[in-house]
């Protein structure tokens, strides 16, 4: 019995074997010799060995295309889907919609994002171009999507080399195009130079998404040309409109978003009375969001500990929170292409002090910060807007103006804040303090829904949350 142990762990060893008949051979000749030299062993552990050998060989095939499929990643997506979450059929719904925002004879053209390098071998995390994505679907780079009512969708895509394939892994061509992103044609890149020209001339206007152009068809003379004679506009009116409002699917993946940024950062409060650091906590918030299936922040995770919360993007986050200070958190997290933003402050210490209590409950002249109603004044303390757009980017649909009335389905941010620099001209007990808390907001029919609602901000809720569960990593797990 001594030798079982090692005798074991040989056997999970040969399961990882990948030539099947040797795992066949070894692994029967193993239990016929074990089973002999102890027969009260054939009913035990050496009847799991079978199963074991069974569990780790798998006859499934699929074509990895670079990003998930249903037939790659069956845990995240269903059968139809070319995301997590939204169907090839919304994708051509979202095409068709376009097309009939685009004046007739005019052609549509999109790019993926281009990647971009850390070092001269090391890239940093690709994140595609909502507009690309948005019509397309396909997260990868190098891409060049054509839509018009000629041709429906035209994709270029880029060529792996065995050398690609071997340093990066597959990803999407041609047949990926047709099958996967539903296009009606698809080319090679290399064959852009041959085909574009021709639709560029046909075309009697062209839109493009201008903050994500490339060279491979903005280099091209029959574009040049274009542009020169005024016939190149900006493809983001149009979907920005159509990325203005939500669908129920998109819906869906922003309610989830919200949900895992909520969690992640009542983890992060929590965590924040053991370990008051800026950098620990943006660690741990994004630690949270990942556990809980977001791909990505939405943003590097704004902590701003004591005066570094009045620096509305404070970046740092290398610094100690002082007992008493207040910690400003504005975090977000990305969920299959679409995106929260949460902000909350409050005394990792456990308790707001009575000057923090007024700046939350009073008015600003009642407490002495603002002595007149100009609103100069108050923009000097608060430059923000009162909230922006949400969805597939932080600031979504920004071509859709602030003026317009919202709607049912619309995502926005609703972020009153206060920043009180040092250098303030006022009562010094209020230097160095600021405060913001953001949600996220739904229209609805009715009215709205606060996807965010769940975390909470009073100052009673988070002084009971703070000190009533905050007793170390027993409790975070419990909850």
């Amino acid at each position: 019995m001594y030798y079982l142990g090692w005798i074991i762990k040989w056997v999970l060893q040969i399961c990882s074997c990948s030539v099947r008949f040797y795992k066949i051979f070894l692994l029967f000749y193993f239990q016929t010799c074990l089973c002999t030299l102890w027969p009260e062993l054939s009913s035990g552990y050496l009847a799991y060995i079978p199963a074991i050998f069974q569990c780790t060989y798998s006859t499934k095939k699929f074509v990895d295309i670079g990003q998930p499929t249903p037939a790659s990643h069956p845990q995240l997506m269903k059968e139809g889907e070319i995301t997590p979450g939204i169907t090839a059929e919304e994708y051509i719904f979202r095409r068709k919609r376009l097309l009939e925002l685009l004046p007739e004879g005019s052609v549509a053209i999109l790019a993926a994002a281009p990647e971009k390098m850390m070092t001269d071998v090391v890239p940093y995390p690709y994140r595609q171009d909502a507009d690309y994505l948005y019509v397309t679907g396909c997260e990868q780079p190098g891409g060049v999507a054509i839509l018009s009512h000629e041709i429906g969708l035209c994709m270029f895509m880029p060529e792996a080399s065995a050398h690609d394939v071997n340093w990066k892994g597959p990803s999407a061509g041609i047949d990926a195009a047709l099958e996967v992103f539903k296009a009606e044609k698809a080319y090679p890149m290399r064959k852009i130079r041959e085909i574009l020209p021709g639709i560029i001339l046909r075309s009697s206007k062209l839109f493009h998404n201008r903050e994500a152009a490339v060279q491979t068809y903005a280099q091209l003379e029959a574009f040049r040309e274009a542009d020169y004679n005024g016939k190149v506009r900006n493809l983001s009116k149009f979907t920005h409109e159509l990325r203005w409002i939500k669908s129920p699917a998109e819906l869906k993946l922003m309610r989830e978003s919200a949900s895992i940024a909520c969690q992640a950062l009542l983890q992060t409060m929590l965590h924040s009375k053991i370990h008051p650091y800026e950098g620990m906590l943006s660690a741990k918030v994004e630690y949270e969001c990942k556990m809980r299936g977001a791909q990505r922040m939405a943003f590097n995770p704004v902590v701003g500990g004591g005066p570094n919360a009045a620096v509305i993007h404070y970046s740092r986050n290398d610094q100690k929170i002082e007992d008493g200070n207040l910690v400003l958190m504005d975090v977000g997290s990305e969920l299959h292409g679409y995106v929260s933003d949460l902000t909350r402050t409050w005394p990792p210490c456990g308790r707001f002090s009575p000057v923090q209590v007024r700046m939350l409950r009073k008015g600003l002249k009642e407490i002495g910060v603002l002595y007149s109603d100009r609103t100069d004044h108050y923009n000097e303390l608060n430059p923000t807007s009162i909230g922006h757009y949400l969805g597939m980017d932080v600031h979504d649909s920004s071509m859709v103006g602030y003026e317009r009335p919202l709607e049912p389905g619309v995502v926005i941010t609703i972020e009153p804040g206060i920043y009180i620099p040092l250098s303030f001209d006022g009562p010094e007990r209020f230097r160095g303090i600021g405060i913001r808390i953001e949600d996220d907001v739904l229209i609805t029919e009715t009215g709205c829904e606060v996807l965010t609602g769940s975390l909470p901000k009073e100052i009673k809720h988070i002084e009971s949350l703070l000190n009533n569960f905050s007793h170390g990593f027993g409790m975070e797990r419990a909850l």
